[in-house]
């Protein structure tokens, strides 16, 4: 009580400055135990984490793997999605001339998981367990969710997109009345 004689002289307006304390710990409009049940720590939204690779087989397993090993870390798995492989025609050359020595046809598989709510304390060690146990050829990149990865996700139908020019070059839908 004698520190508080110092700072505030009178008892009563202590107990007024107390009440008022308590009154307005949290914001004027929200109940005090909504602040008590947010986390003291910092939390990321929403991340992807890309892993690519050339062995289709290994890359699925790895994903399995990692889905798993973030759901046991009590870490929230939104979604995990397939992209369409990538194309790549690779051609090697003779020494010193413009003949073709061998060509090969390479596909790079890519997979996704999408995790959310992750705390800054947990990242780091998500990281780590990620790059202690990535199989070789595999690479891995992970970066805050944008609208152009949802975009990727999905193949267009070539069929339907021809249908609708076809259906625009015949001057377009009818519009009757009913």
């Amino acid at each position: 009580m004698n520190i508080y004689r110092k700072i505030i002289p009178n008892p009563s307006s202590l107990r007024t400055y107390l009440h008022l304390k308590r009154y307005f710990n949290g914001s004027l409009y929200e109940p005090d135990y909504l602040e008590g049940q947010k986390s003291k720590i910092p939390l990321y939204d929403t991340l992807n984490i890309f892993i690519r690779g050339y062995d289709y087989p290994i890359l699925e397993n790895y994903q399995k793997f990692l889905h798993n090993m973030i759901k046991n870390m009590d870490i929230n798995v939104e979604e995990c999605w397939a992209n369409t492989p990538q194309h790549m025609q690779i051609s090697t050359y003779k020494p010193k001339s413009e003949v073709v020595k061998a060509q090969y046809n390479l596909r790079v598989y890519e997979r996704a998981v999408q995790i959310t709510d992750v705390s800054t304390l947990q990242f780091p060690v998500v990281l780590r367990a990620i790059e202690a146990s990535l199989p070789t050829g595999v690479t891995v990149e992970v970066r805050p969710h944008e609208e152009s990865d949802e975009e990727k996700r999905y193949i267009p139908d070539s069929e339907l997109n021809a249908l609708k020019q076809e259906l625009d070059d015949l001057g377009g839908p009818s519009k009757t009345k009913k």
